[in-house]
């Protein structure tokens, strides 16, 4: 090849197969076509002129697939001319790469692509001609594409997944820069999707969640783009937002259309969604920060409710802030015991006398003073905090007890993590063998949200406490939808009429008639009673004369820290 390489597009000299051929003194020449056209790369010798002076059967039928102009053999001028427009370089640049690759004695390779066919090229300068080898990587070509779109799609749905999210979301935000195209970005979590999980098996959540996508898919844009990014989680990116009114519209669609019944194989099924909504470039102008925003719109979404869409609002990201701040506290908290327990006492009517109390958590933070629980146990009951922090309870109210007098018990609250963590028995054969307290002066308190979750299993743990000799109460009882049924499928000790209740004696015509009701439903099933929230002497005689057993509440005393309910204890002989 000359060093003017601008004349390899001037030669075209057609030459067909040319055999190479040996000889040495004299000795037959050997022809070694036959071998080099078994080789299914194509193989190109090119002279210092640029003139192919040698070429195989390969390399022939390759270039010919190209649809290049039909020769009886490849030609430079063919060479040159599938460099150029295969690999959509200019002809320049071709030609800057191979002097680059002549005078440094390497080898320089090119992709070519044409009529559904790719070639690899590759030119080696060998002294001064070139030797150039041709392979068909379609194949290869095409698998790694099907590779690229499989990396970037959810397998269950079809739709896409994080990483084609992340893409086409920095594609509309290079948009917003460059012309203002503005974006929104709607984060989706389906409401009531574990139990469906749960209690019907996976297949059945994966049917559903093919046609939550379906769903998506029919409320949206061509231009916008649904991702799934989790178990439960979808996003919608969508483009050319004009003002938040349309993308109000489609928050509004999603959940209704989301939160209608599906057929599922034989199988009703009603899932909710909410949704949390952040605008581009209001609410951030990069990927990380409008998925963050859109995150704690979807938090607020959830407190308020579920089966509904929240705006980002700064403020969201303040509240988040402190509420990091407050679960690394309480972990620290924990660590240092800056837990306390109070105890609210119990009186039973009959004879006048405190009979027990009810432990209840207060934490006393060092900069913040006394948190009350409701600021607290949600958040600690969010993040699976709330399972050491009862055990310590159950420990911390066994030892205190063992202060008190021998006929006097304790109530400590379960909830329903502690259940679920299959460590709640063995914690309390625990804590009662390490204080020395007798199982029947402990008594355990649940909620109906307790026997909500995983029925069969949480009556097991009831029946093995029974067992023990520790005795259970339903706390708030009448505010649920089942807590009849409940009555009936565990024999419980005692219920704890909700203070609310009490709360609409003096108010409501129908307050009394609903105490009596419980009292007489619990004397006649052998069970206690207790009025919770009991704060004024009116409500004192009235719950006597309904039939309640037991009373809780300020007019007998607020909860009092453990160092002083012992000289409460010894002031208090009666109460009329």
């Amino acid at each position: 090849m000359s060093a003017d390489l601008h004349s390899l597009g001037a030669l075209r000299r057609e030459t067909a197969l040319h055999a190479i051929r040996s000889d040495r003194g004299g000795a037959p020449s050997i022809s070694w076509g036959r071998y080099l056209n078994v080789i299914r790369h194509g193989l190109l010798m090119i002279d210092a002129a640029g003139r192919v002076i040698a070429s195989t059967a390969p390399a022939l039928r390759l270039f010919t697939e190209l649809k290049l102009e039909p020769t009886t053999a490849p030609s430079t001028r063919q060479l040159l001319h599938a460099l150029c427009a295969g690999t959509g370089q200019p002809r320049s640049e071709v030609f800057q790469s191979l002097r680059q690759a002549r005078d440094l004695r390497v080898a320089v390779s090119f992709e070519v692509a044409g009529h559904g066919q790719t070639l690899h090229i590759e030119l080696q300068p060998v002294g001064d001609d070139w030797v150039a080898t041709v392979e068909d990587v379609s194949r290869r070509k095409a698998s790694e594409a099907r590779a690229d779109e499989m990396a970037r799609q959810d397998p269950l749905t079809g739709l896409p997944n994080r990483l084609l999210l992340r893409e086409r979301l920095s594609h509309a935000l290079a948009r917003l820069e460059r012309n203002g195209e503005a974006c929104a970005l709607l984060l989706v979590d389906l409401d009531r999707f574990k139990p469906v999980n749960d209690t019907l098996g996976h297949p059945i959540g994966d049917a559903l969640l093919k046609k939550v996508a379906d769903r998506l898919r029919s409320t949206v844009r061509p231009t916008d783009t649904i991702a799934r990014i989790g178990g439960d989680e979808f996003v919608i990116l969508q483009a050319g937002v004009r003002d938040a009114a349309s993308t109000q519209a489609l928050a509004r669609r999603l959940v209704d259309l989301i939160g209608r019944t599906y057929m599922v194989e034989g199988h009703l099924l009603t899932i909710g969604a909410s949704v949390g909504v952040a605008l581009a470039p209001e609410d951030g102008a990069d990927a990380d920060k409008l998925l963050k925003n859109a995150d704690l719109a979807l938090y607020r979404a959830k407190l308020d409710g579920r089966g509904t869409y929240r705006f980002f609002e700064p403020e969201m990201d303040a509240r988040m802030q402190a509420r990091r701040k407050l679960e690394l506290d309480m972990r620290q908290g924990l660590a240092r015991r800056e837990f306390q327990l109070h105890y609210q006492p119990q009186l039973q009517l009959e004879s006048d006398r405190l009979i027990g109390c009810e432990a209840l958590i207060r934490w006393c933070h060092p900069e913040r003073g006394m948190i009350s629980p409701l600021d607290f146990i949600p958040l600690a009951e969010e993040i699976g905090l709330i399972v050491p922090i009862g055990e310590w309870v159950i420990r911390q109210a066994c030892r205190d007890a063992m202060t008190w007098p021998d006929h006097m018990s304790v109530a400590v609250n379960v909830s329903p993590a502690q259940f679920k963590s299959d460590r709640l028995v063995e914690t309390i054969i625990s804590a009662l063998a390490s204080s020395g307290l007798s199982a029947q002066r402990l008594e355990v308190e649940i909620t109906e949200g307790v026997l909500l979750r995983e029925n069969e299993k949480t009556l097991q743990t009831l029946h093995r406490l029974r067992e023990l000799g520790v005795r259970v109460s339903m706390d708030d009882f009448g505010t649920g939808y089942s807590s009849l049924s409940y009555l009936r499928s565990f024999p419980f000790d005692k219920i704890k009429i909700d203070r609310s209740f009490i709360k609409d004696l003096t108010s409501k015509p129908d307050g009394e008639a609903i105490i009596r009701a419980i009292a007489g439903l619990g004397k006649s099933l052998g069970m206690t009673t207790v009025a919770e929230g009991v704060e004024t002497s009116e409500q004192m005689q009235r719950i006597r004369l309904e039939g309640c057993t037991d009373v809780q509440g300020y007019l007998i005393s607020k909860p009092i820290p453990a160092d002083d309910l012992l000289s409460f204890l010894a002031d208090q002989k009666s109460i009329v």
